[in-house]
């Protein structure tokens, strides 16, 4: 009790900004970032390439992801070898159309993160293929959409065993509770990341902007 008493203390000290909700439930949720920190901090420091020099996490974390990318696009390259997928982003639209329905070229551009130009690219070679097709929507006949035809689920089902097999590979030798560990820091990153993307912030400005406008390099 004493214990606890103490702890309610340093959490009154500590949320008079208001960060929490002044109750058990601010409470807990404070408690259970404590408790968070203080186990991240006993997580021992691996080493990386350049440490001893001074090179800093993110610049490791940053590279490679670049080149997990690569590696992706490597084994997404093999998977559609032989077929008519000329990039690993053809498959990846029809994939979007499969699962979400029919959208517009905006929202399917959008999904995928590419500038609007490199989208329709990409949505006029799958129409010239006859994979896509532009209609009217369903809810507003004046507004038109992408929907995948048959000829495109036919293609994406005749590819989608070494589209499987590429995306296992991708992943490696991770154990399952590693997998679900990089989800949550994955979609964590993502959700910092697309709600600025969505902005389309001038590239001139991006970094200035986000540096004042975002939690960045405080952590």
């Amino acid at each position: 009790m004493k214990n606890l008493i103490e702890l309610s203390e340093i959490f009154e000290n500590q949320n008079k900004s208001g960060l929490y909700d002044n109750d058990i439930n601010g409470f807990l949720e404070w408690t259970n970032k404590e408790f968070k920190t203080k186990v991240a901090s006993k997580v021992e420091e691996p080493d990386w390439e350049g440490k001893e020099e001074g090179r800093t996490p993110e610049s490791v974390i940053s590279t490679l992801l670049v080149h997990l990318n690569r590696y992706a696009k490597m084994y997404s390259k093999s998977a559609i070898s032989g077929s008519g997928f000329t990039t690993q982003e053809d498959f990846i639209y029809l994939i979007n159309l499969k699962a979400f329905g029919a959208m517009t070229k905006t929202e399917l551009i959008k999904k995928n993160i590419h500038d609007k130009p490199v989208g329709n690219l990409i949505i006029n070679r799958l129409i010239k293929q006859g994979w896509v097709e532009q209609c009217s929507s369903s809810t507003d006949k004046r507004a038109k959409v992408i929907k995948i035809t048959e000829k495109g689920l036919l293609s994406l089902e005749n590819q989608m065993h070494k589209i499987r097999q590429a995306t296992h590979i991708v992943t490696g030798d991770l154990h399952y509770s590693e997998k679900m560990e990089l989800i949550r820091i994955l979609d964590k990153l993502d959700k910092f990341h697309h709600p600025i993307f969505s902005r389309n912030i001038d590239a001139n400005h991006l970094i200035d902007r986000v540096y004042s406008e975002y939690p960045v390099g405080k952590n």
